[in-house]
């Protein structure tokens, strides 16, 4: 069976893309490379408009509605990044949209998906089922849903950040820029299948690896199983990755095209978060160092590679991010 995007949908999504989204930096660090023995490749979506990787994907999906969807507008649910990505995104062609949020969201991302121009309706995520919330909502106002993840035009819009980061990587050191390992964070897989597609087509030979979180490892156990695992909703403070399955496409994509998928520690999240803040001057939200963290702390042995990793997003309480980087800080 098919699988539900391949790489002529990326290269289309690019298209939509240029000159709409951010083409992100993709920075390197001796002091990282210094501690893996590796050669890093960090692509920051934390600097991408709304300030992460989601957007690529909602206004790829936004793009292509017809005349008669763009009136109605778009409905999501997301626990913040997809949220703002929907709203900025909808804003920007003209449309209304609404979005269903947890109520314990960070307070940021609801501040900001409202600054957008979003309707904002919370609920409880311990209680309440978001997808059949969205889908009533949809249902009811006659509005288009764009789910978070598991949506083909979603998932092509974020393979364009793999395709960039090869691009640069090369661009970097073209006599040795081919990287041998990608590195994505993952939570319902929109990423990592779109990136996947991306690298397998540009570079066969590349390994790509998932990071979760230790307590939210249910694609972990998909892949070991060989089928979409449900799991309670994890505690961690990586709240972009607190989905509780893979995508019913996404799923068949990891499965045929990521390498595997290992997880980290909300402490080694932590400690990660501190690096990007002393030694590359970046704000990157928990969840944006899921990737980066597996390489740091040396749960991936990456020595002598070249080494792409996803900086996903940079959208954190500042408070909250304050307190994490004390914790970091203690003995």
């Amino acid at each position: 069976m098919p699988l539900a995007i391949d790489y002529a949908d990326i290269e289309a999504a690019a298209h939509r893309l240029h000159g709409v989204a951010h083409r992100t930096p993709t920075f390197t660090s001796r002091t990282a490379d210094d501690r893996t023995g590796a050669h890093l490749y960090f692509k920051c979506e934390n600097l991408q408009r709304m300030g992460a990787f989601k957007f690529r994907g909602a206004y790829n999906a936004l793009a292509q509605f017809s005349p008669a969807q763009r009136k109605k507008g778009a409905i999501a649910f997301s626990s913040g990044n997809h949220a703002q990505a929907i709203a900025l995104a909808a804003r920007l062609l003209g449309m209304p949209a609404a979005i269903v949020m947890p109520q314990d969201a960070p307070s940021m991302k609801i501040e900001a998906t409202k600054g957008y121009g979003a309707e904002v309706i919370l609920y409880d995520r311990y209680s309440q089922d978001r997808e059949a919330l969205g889908r009533q909502l949809a249902a009811e106002r006659g509005m288009t849903l764009i789910p978070p993840y598991d949506h083909p035009h979603v998932m092509a819009g974020q393979g364009t950040a793999a395709k960039e980061l090869i691009e640069q990587a090369r661009a970097l050191d073209p006599a040795h820029g081919a990287l041998d390992v990608l590195v994505v964070c993952v939570g319902g897989g929109g990423l990592i299948s779109g990136c996947a597609v991306a690298a397998k087509h540009l570079l066969p030979h590349c390994k790509v690896i998932g990071v979760e979180p230790e307590a939210g490892n249910d694609v972990q156990q998909s892949l070991r199983k060989g089928e979409i695992v449900h799991i309670d909703v994890p505690q961690t403070i990586a709240d972009g990755a607190q989905t509780q399955h893979a995508g019913q496409l996404t799923f068949p994509v990891i499965r045929a095209l990521v390498d595997d998928v290992v997880t980290v520690s909300d402490a080694q999240l932590v400690r990660t978060m501190r690096f990007f803040a002393e030694r590359m001057k970046l704000v990157v939200e928990p969840t944006g160092c899921l990737a980066a963290a597996a390489v740091l702390e040396g749960v991936l042995g990456v020595r002598g590679k070249r080494v792409g990793v996803i900086v996903s997003g940079g959208n954190v309480d500042l408070r909250r991010y304050a307190e994490l980087l004390l914790e970091g800080a203690q003995p």
